[in-house]
């Protein structure tokens, strides 16, 4: 998790507190801390898991900042930070978690972490990172539709856009073969999820695409297919 707050003192009363929180639950927590939004955002993590974000700040503000971790990690949970209670209806439409106005107590600190954690453990929400020359991209599994090769690199394609990737498809197929992803074609790895049906050497997504399937890829594709579709029945 994270900590983008520009008040020094507040920062170490927020790690302090969140500390006393894992020593009293037994929860492991891995703590950085930012003193504005740009340092926490260039470069970005999308390994977070959930951001403490002051909206009060100098260089970059806490809803700039938000805006700009929205556009890499739609999936990382939000907790605003402020003295002023008007802002916490801006902060809602970056898909905030919550809010707490400042100053903060251990109480309201815990109550927050407890239904997080809880959310956590119930909604499990696998994830790749894809990393490329514009920074590094957390996307959700089932945000991920398929995978095809383009210019010696990756073409990613997602619920919110398409992102290269330099990683090769072999190393995609190693890392989602077993949640949920298959190979129908040298170029092409795709969502079981997202498949409608297959027509010979042709598979159809429920978003209308059609993607190709190769012979010599065909009768493992299809074996794979009819696995998961019974498994979803």
């Amino acid at each position: 998790m994270a900590i983008c707050d520009d008040e020094a003192a507040f920062v170490q009363h927020l790690s302090q507190m969140l500390d006393r929180y894992a020593q009293e639950t037994g929860t492991e927590l891995k703590i950085s801390t930012f003193g504005d939004g740009a340092d926490l955002t260039d470069p970005y993590d999308p390994t977070l898991d959930l951001i403490f974000l002051d909206i009060q700040m100098g260089i970059m503000d806490g809803l700039r900042t938000a805006q700009r971790i929205r556009e890499m990690d739609g999936q990382v949970s939000i907790i605003f930070l402020t003295t002023l209670a008007q802002y916490s209806l801006e902060g809602y439409q970056y898909q905030a978690t919550n809010y707490i106005l400042k100053p903060l107590q251990y109480i309201r600190l815990k109550a927050e972490m407890d239904k997080f954690l809880a959310r956590r453990q119930k909604e499990p929400d696998p994830f790749v990172v894809i990393a490329n020359d514009a920074g590094r991209h957390r996307v959700a599994l089932r945000d991920l539709r398929y995978i095809e090769t383009f210019n010696r690199n990756l073409l990613c394609h997602t619920q919110e856009q398409n992102l290269i990737s330099y990683r090769t498809m072999k190393e995609m197929e190693a890392a989602l073969g077993d949640k949920g992803f298959a190979r129908c074609h040298t170029s092409y790895l795709v969502n079981l999820f997202y498949v409608k049906g297959v027509h010979k050497l042709e598979l159809t997504l429920i978003t209308g695409e059609t993607l190709p399937i190769s012979q010599p890829k065909r009768k493992t594709f299809l074996a794979q297919l009819t696995d998961y579709w019974g498994d979803m029945l």
